[in-house]
């Protein structure tokens, strides 16, 4: 060993010296050989090789290449915020510009914002921090605080013309239309049909109540004093239980769908770990080496946890919508079938690494098998058996999301319909903040339960 030292201080150009002093001071590191001083590098470099191949592997250069960011900017916007449409048509003159919520001709609002100025055939539409566009004579003026010369289009006679003004990277002129989008929050749009400004504000436009409610644009205050006034909005029902029919029955949120479909995958969460503890730990007991001493039962019902767990979630939650249809039937059994193997793997494990020693003491009482294993090893994986169902049960409450997307049922269905629309992102927002409020109740929930539940044993 000396001289083994003595030759790796010379190639170093150490003197023995040194080295021995090394040597003590770093014990272990400078007598390592070859092989264990080349890990860390040829790990590290496995490494990167594989994050190479993965890069190249997912086309990562080509997925950047086709990614839309603007467009990621207004599904983003569209998740906080409402968009106004002020439309004015040349076909429909006489009734200047119309004004609505997302362009939806059931939501054209009965007053004209302040933000827009029309009279004797002029009108003015105020765009806050992005300046102000001017229509009169068939000529468009946008003015922009940035730019000294407005923006001057000729429209009303065909195909929108772009007649003056300085060149902008966010104005886009073709043969057929003019579009300007100075800020994410505003939009001009010129055809040879209308004149067309999209305002972004940012709220969730009628999150209480309907469009044409009733209720719709009262304030706090007015909504209090009006639920104990004696004059009913309806006179079959109170004020107040009025108001919660139309705050539950809103058709653009669908509160009371939206709530029923989260009890759905709390149900699913709940009753399918519920039944998967149940199921599994009796035959954790038949796995347990401890406890069967048949080593083939011990064996097939190993292989049958291997079976359960071995398929995914979701595959299982695939079968058996084809087997059942949808609904959170179907969702009950893929969280139970998949659980009641992974319990059953930690179950099992958990009785042959119990002390063996209580269960003697028990036996010797004159204890029968039942009563030596339900007093002496019983009581040993308790906290760890409460702990899992309440760990799996957190847990797959954000599964029983992803199983109610396949068509489960649930909350998970009714995000996926909000995202297929590409409009109603506000509503995507909406039912993910539920979902992590929801997780997080739970996780409140199996952390109370497991300390009342483990220390009232203890």
């Amino acid at each position: 060993m000396e001289r083994s030292k003595t030759d790796i201080s010379a190639l170093r150009g150490t003197s023995h010296h040194e080295e021995q002093r090394l040597d003590e001071q770093y014990p272990g590191v400078l007598g390592l050989d070859l092989k264990k001083r080349l890990l860390g590098p040829v790990l590290s470099l496995l490494v990167v090789v594989y994050l190479g191949l993965c890069f190249f592997a997912f086309d990562v250069p080509g997925v950047m290449e086709k990614a839309r960011g603007d467009m990621a900017q207004l599904f983003a916007l569209d998740a906080y915020a409402h968009k106004v449409h002020a439309k004015y048509q040349f076909k429909k003159a006489d009734q200047g510009f119309v004004v609505s919520l997302e362009g939806n001709r059931r939501a054209i609002y009965k007053e004209q914002p302040d933000w827009i100025e029309q009279s004797r055939g002029q009108s003015s539409i105020l765009l806050g921090e992005d300046g102000v566009l001017h229509f009169a004579d068939d000529v468009v003026t946008y003015t922009h605080p940035k730019f000294g010369e407005p923006f001057t289009f000729k429209v009303g006679d065909g195909v929108p013309q772009f007649i003056g003004g300085a060149e902008a990277d966010w104005l886009k002129v073709s043969k057929t239309q003019v579009n300007a989008r100075p800020s994410l929050y505003t939009r001009i749009w010129l055809t040879k049909s209308k004149v067309e400004v999209h305002r972004y504000f940012v709220g969730w436009e009628n999150f209480w109540f309907d469009f044409d409610s009733k209720l719709n644009g009262l304030s706090a205050g007015q909504l209090i004093s009006l639920a104990f006034s004696s004059e009913r909005l309806d006179p079959d029902v109170s004020n107040l239980r009025f108001m919660f029919n139309e705050f539950w029955m809103n058709s653009e949120w669908q509160h009371g769908e939206v709530y029923f479909a989260l009890l759905q995958t709390l149900i699913m969460a709940v009753v399918g770990t519920l039944i998967a503890g149940i199921l599994a730990l009796p035959l954790a007991f038949a796995a347990a080496a401890n406890v069967n001493p048949v080593r083939l039962a011990r064996t097939g019902v190993r292989r049958f946890f291997d079976f359960l767990r071995g398929v995914d979630m979701l595959i299982w939650s695939l079968i058996f919508i084809r087997a059942f249809g949808l609904g959170p039937l179907s969702g009950i059994f893929a969280i139970f079938f998949t659980d009641t193997g992974t319990f059953g793997k930690l179950f099992s494990e958990a009785i042959e690494n119990a002390d063996k020693k209580q269960a003697e003491g028990v036996q010797a009482t004159g204890a029968s098998p039942v009563q030596k294993y339900r007093f002496g090893l019983f009581p040993q994986i308790l906290p760890l058996f409460i702990s899992q169902m309440l760990y799996y049960l957190e847990s797959n409450t954000r599964s029983a999301t992803v199983i109610g997307a396949l068509g489960a049922g649930g909350i998970g269905l009714k995000l996926i319909e909000t995202m297929r629309t590409r409009q109603d992102w506000e509503n995507t927002l909406y039912l993910i903040f539920l979902i992590i409020v929801v997780v997080m109740m739970m996780d409140q929930l199996s952390g109370w339960l497991r300390r009342k539940l483990i220390e009232g044993q203890a």
